[in-house]
């Protein structure tokens, strides 16, 4: 038990810090998709040249810097237009910021794990915790020269950090190098540009509280009428007053559109983005805005009816019923998914297993799910694994953080709490203490179920392990009620009993005085083996 890592106590995993709500555009005229066209495209260009701005500055960004780029876009747009360019170059610049700091630190991870298994013998086996020696002198040798790759990459991404350079390329770097690749992506250079420049449109506008309907920009109605402000050189498409032009759809979101009523209507600050999917033909609107940071229930509360455990697997969620004793509850529940196909197929694939899993939980009556708070991040590098291409496969696609990030959301909603709790063995002591046990001639456990309990047991504070029998009978004890999920203060724990003087009989109470009785041998059958004798005290005579 040595060398077992520390596990970390559960936690009830923060809610959602904002929403993002889509629906269609439909009915669009084609002037309407004209002047969303030409509005896309020209935004578009002033945001490639603002974001060059923003990388050229670097390090010496300041608030200055920002007011001139500022300035300079409102005489060819407004001034509202122009915030939200600058502010979207900021977050561009900042994630991508982020990005290289993980690409470092991905690299440095990956050069202490060559430079050690270098150092070992070839051949030479590894441990759990410390890979060995590579296979072959082949591998050695190959290894060797990644080594100088590797660190010439890291190299060059520490100077780029010190001087505050960074890469970004407006509309996606797996587009810009799909232009060399159309056979394979079968799609025509027509195709490809179309695709290039949508992606490159800038339609969005961060909201305003206080400002009729949340957004002066692009402004959505209660009635669902859409109407956005046009840029200075646009002014003269405009259909409305101020230099509007409103759209002759109607929108609705069917999804949260009481709450964003309620924002709009109280004029709250709602941000819009306006896209178009080239390979459909259709336009799409997206409402999003944020929530204030609220308190999240206490542990014990959350989990006063129960919990439900969940096991995270690459096809499937394995969860299971655990009462507030800990113990199983029910037969375990399964909710497939299917993570092959395009990016939005596999996010459909997950929202449905989580809507399927809220649903059993609200029948269930049960107000916390309990998860595990799976990181990959470093589990899944070829430098650790190796040859194990299948497995860094399998961990890859995983949706981890995605379906937690999405089971919050969605939980936030029904009323249902998700704790969090350490992975640490969970599967390997499910299965060991849970998964023979509950296997039946009706029912077969499989190790996903038994680490579902093993997960709801650790968000309730109980031990992994199955309670234990009773102790044997012996002279100086009996077989009491005694489990190692008892808590400290209950009684009948795992402990030694505590004395208690006097004889350890039934007829004679502890608290009698203790007198002295001796009968005759039974095998004696005469007059005096029926007599008792009792020897009295003694009399204290002068």
């Amino acid at each position: 038990m040595g060398g077992l890592r520390e596990v970390s106590a559960p936690f009830v995993a923060l809610g959602p810090a904002g929403v993002a709500v889509r629906t269609r555009l439909k009915n669009l005229t084609a002037r309407d998709e004209e002047v969303l066209r030409l509005t896309g495209a020209h935004l578009g260009a002033l945001a490639s040249r603002d974001l060059k701005a923003r990388c050229a500055d670097g390090l010496d960004h300041s608030t200055d810097t920002w007011a001139a780029r500022k300035r300079e876009l409102t005489a060819v747009s407004s001034s509202r237009w122009a915030g939200s360019v600058t502010k979207a170059s900021h977050d561009q610049w900042a994630l991508a910021r982020r990005g290289q700091t993980a690409h470092i630190q991905n690299l440095e991870a990956g050069i202490r794990t060559i430079t050690h298994r270098l150092a070992l013998p070839v051949g030479e086996k590894g441990s759990k915790r410390a890979p060995g020696g590579y296979g072959s002198k082949w591998e050695w040798f190959a290894k060797a020269r990644r080594l100088h790759v590797l660190e010439d990459r890291l190299a060059r991404l520490r100077a780029d950090r010190e001087a505050g350079r960074v890469r970004i390329v407006r509309g996606g770097k797996r587009m810009l190098g799909t232009r060399l690749h159309l056979d394979a992506a079968q799609l025509t250079e027509t195709e490809w540009r179309e695709r290039w420049e949508a992606g490159r449109w800038f339609l969005q506008a961060d909201g305003e509280s206080g400002k009729r309907f949340g957004n002066e920009t692009i402004r959505v109605t209660p009635d669902g009428e859409v109407s956005i402000k046009l840029p200075v050189p646009l002014a003269g498409l405009a259909n409305a007053e101020h230099g509007r032009y409103v759209l002759a759809c109607r929108v609705a979101f069917p999804h949260r559109g009481a709450e964003w009523a309620d924002r709009v209507e109280a004029n709250r600050a709602v941000g819009y983005r306006i896209h178009c999917d080239t390979d459909r033909g259709r336009w799409y609107l997206t409402a999003s805005w944020q929530y204030p940071p609220t308190q999240t229930i206490p542990l014990e509360a959350a989990l006063a009816q129960g919990v439900i455990g969940v096991d995270t697997n690459a096809d499937h969620l394995a969860a299971w019923r655990l009462d507030t004793h800990g113990n199983p509850v029910g037969q375990p529940r399964r909710f497939f998914y299917d993570l092959s196909g395009p990016a939005d197929h596999r996010d459909a694939q997950v929202r449905h297993a989580l809507t399927r899993l809220l649903h059993w939980a609200r029948t269930c009556g049960i107000a916390a799910i309990a998860v595990e708070d799976l990181d990959f991040g470093a589990e899944k590098t070829r430098e650790k694994h190796g040859r194990k291409r299948r497995f860094r496969q399998l961990i890859s696609g995983m949706p981890t953080g995605k379906l937690r990030a999405r089971l919050s959301s969605m939980a936030d909603q029904t009323g249902i709490t998700v704790i969090a709790v350490d992975p640490a063995y969970t599967s390997k002591w499910g299965a060991q203490h849970w998964q023979k046990p509950l296997t039946t001639k009706t029912r077969k456990a499989t190790r996903h179920d038994a680490a579902s309990i093993a997960i709801g047991r650790r968000a309730q504070g109980h031990p992994i392990r199955r309670r234990t029998a009773p102790p044997h009978d012996d002279q100086s004890d009996r077989r009491g009620h005694r489990t190692v999920q008892a808590r400290p203060g209950s009684l009948g724990r795992e402990e030694p009993r505590p004395r208690i003087p006097g004889p350890r009989t039934r007829c004679v109470s502890p608290d009698a005085e203790r007198t002295r009785v001796t009968r005759t041998p039974k095998t004696v059958r005469d007059v005096r083996s029926e007599q008792e004798w009792v020897q009295d005290s003694l009399l204290l005579t002068e």
